[in-house]
């Protein structure tokens, strides 16, 4: 059975920082291109990253270009994404999801095209 739990998130001041972390269980994770996005109260679930199986490609939203990175530790079954220079309006439940995609370079922002999602970690940013 695939699982994926997120950690990390929490409470931190505008221009804070903070590394959401994903643990991957009961799959081939290098099988697996992983996405993170993110849902704030009242709006509908976004984009934000997506990385393919190697690592080696990456996708951001421009809301966070330059501000978050992704990235993922093959040998560990691990995702992250590092936020950085955090903005009240990145608050939000971030969701790691993970999508099927062996030896591939193609990588989506569409959220039905992962079959797999984590429960979500609360990000608070404080102005």
């Amino acid at each position: 059975q695939v699982q994926l739990v997120e950690s990390g998130g929490g409470l931190v001041q505008a221009g804070g920082s903070l590394r959401l972390s994903c643990a991957a269980s009961g799959l081939t994770f290098t099988h697996y291109g992983m996405g993170w996005f993110r849902q704030a109260p009242g709006k509908e679930r976004e984009f934000v990253a997506t990385i393919n199986w190697t690592g080696g490609s990456t996708d951001y939203a421009d809301s966070v270009k330059g501000r978050f990175a992704i990235s993922r530790d093959n040998a560990k079954n691990l995702a992250y994404l590092q936020m950085n220079s955090l903005k009240p309006e990145d608050t939000a439940v971030y969701y790691c999801a993970a999508r099927r995609s062996p030896f591939s370079a193609t990588m989506t922002r569409v959220p039905s095209l992962y079959g797999h999602w984590g429960q979500g970690t609360q990000v608070t940013v404080s102005s």
